[in-house]
């Protein structure tokens, strides 16, 4: 039986692998050959990456691909992707291939706040909380000064705090509600330095408070931390074009194509089973994005999802109509991104993603993030009106496939001129494989 680890941080990473393959794993030789390989040779990068994080012991790859030809306010856009999953990045380029030919996409940034808030318990009267917030909100924006400082030079900073009575969902529970501009930065750090020192200030305020009696001046601070749900911090993006340009493929009438993809969007919108696996590709595009830019996309998928349960019921992010002779077909999410600050200037091909985007603003990238989230659901449902989503998701996932099953290349090569004209289904590529080794 394996025992619990002393010290297992300050081990030098050759002896948590070793340690870690002698009791974790069957072959400790194969494991530790197998971490090692995936060491940048460069100890310069690979020095780095260990620093990302704690306890690393090697790095985990991530395909990084490029969508081409995405027109986004008429400016032409090479959009990088990192993601393991066969077909996102060539569903993506497909669909701004096909926008490229109807004027692209469009993208307006709507609102840029974010959100932080400090939960605090106060038992004493609402409205002499409420006295005491407002005479005493000039200190705490005062007090963060010499957090704010810079970010406020640069145009940002703190925008607005409120107290909100939360009362009634549990006793005694309020909120300082805070608002910020963080620019081009995500800020989750400068949005929690502000929010702890407010509530250093609120509790040092309250002891002294005359407006407060003394058995009211206890205000039990639980925590300071910032929101991912920014339902303020929101981008459009767009495409639209003549009903009779909407030609999918040859074997299904335009007019039909808008109908269905109209229809599809419609019961996504009114049936959470389906909104949950259509939003998930929408999150295809926007995380593949988000990750190769280095930025925090379990922050995103939280905030997106919760956005989409906004109105009380999970439904679709994007939206289908006929306006006229015209289809239109649009995404709202919130997104809170940065271009300076955390891995962008430290990852190297985080900081290449961003020169391959021309170095956006933060404002920009909310804007390609949102269109490759669209891009990706117009994909999806293009193919899931026409052909069905498993022909051409197939034939990408073929070569996995064809990698799990052990092929060589010369395999490869016939295998994939064999199913260009057939459903690669596993079974059926399965057969394949064996018949063209039996026939070997």
């Amino acid at each position: 039986m394996t025992k619990p680890v002393e010290g297992f941080s300050k081990l030098s990473k050759e002896e948590k692998i070793d340690w870690l393959s002698v009791n974790y794993t069957r072959t400790p030789e194969t494991t530790q050959k197998l971490l090692k390989s995936y060491w940048n040779t460069d100890s310069d990068v690979q020095r780095l990456h260990d620093e990302f994080i704690e306890n690393t012991v090697t790095n985990y790859y991530v395909p990084l691909g490029i969508a081409p030809n995405f027109l986004i306010n008429d400016k032409l856009y090479a959009i990088p992707m990192a993601i393991e999953e066969s077909s996102v990045v060539a569903a993506a380029s497909k669909a701004a291939k096909f926008w490229l030919k109807r004027g692209g996409f469009s993208a307006t940034v709507l609102g840029t706040v974010k959100i932080g808030q400090v939960h605090l318990i106060y038992k004493g009267t609402p409205k002499k909380l409420q006295l005491f917030f407002d005479e005493i909100k000039p200190n705490l924006i005062q007090s963060a000064a010499s957090i704010t400082k810079n970010m406020s030079k640069r145009g940002g900073g703190i925008t607005d705090i409120i107290l909100k009575d939360k009362t009634d969902l549990l006793e005694g529970y309020y909120q300082l509600h805070c608002t910020f501009e963080t620019l081009d930065a995500m800020g989750a750090n400068f949005i929690n330095s502000c929010l702890e020192q407010f509530a250093k200030t609120l509790k040092s305020k309250a002891e002294t408070s005359t407006l407060l009696a003394q058995n009211e001046r206890h205000i039990e601070i639980i925590m300071s931390i910032l929101s991912n749900y920014v339902p303020d911090c929101l981008v459009r993006a767009e495409v639209c074009c003549p009903v009779e340009d909407f030609n999918l493929n040859d074997s299904m009438p335009a007019n039909l194509c808008v109908q269905k993809m109209v229809q599809a969007v419609e019961i996504a919108r009114v049936e959470p089973h389906r909104a949950v696996t259509h939003n998930k590709g929408i999150m295809n595009g926007v995380d593949a994005v988000v990750i190769a830019t280095g930025n925090d996309f379990r922050a995103v998928e939280a905030g997106v999802h919760a956005y989409a349960s906004k109105d009380g019921r999970y439904t679709s992010l994007t939206h289908a109509e006929v306006k006229g002779d015209q289809f239109h077909f649009w995404i709202e999410i919130p997104l809170a991104l940065g271009t300076v600050g955390g891995l962008t200037s430290l990852h190297p091909l985080v900081k290449l993603a961003l020169e391959i985007l021309d170095n956006p603003s933060a404002k920009d990238l909310m804007k390609i993030v949102a269109v490759a989230g669209l891009a990706q659901n117009f994909a999806a449902l293009s193919s899931l009106i026409t052909t069905g989503i498993q022909e051409g998701h197939m034939k990408m996932h073929l070569m996995n496939i064809l990698n799990q099953l052990g092929a060589t290349e010369a395999e490869k090569q016939v295998l994939v001129q064999h199913f260009k004209k057939k459903s690669a289904t596993h079974n059926a590529v399965v057969d394949a494989f064996e018949a063209l080794r039996n026939s070997q």
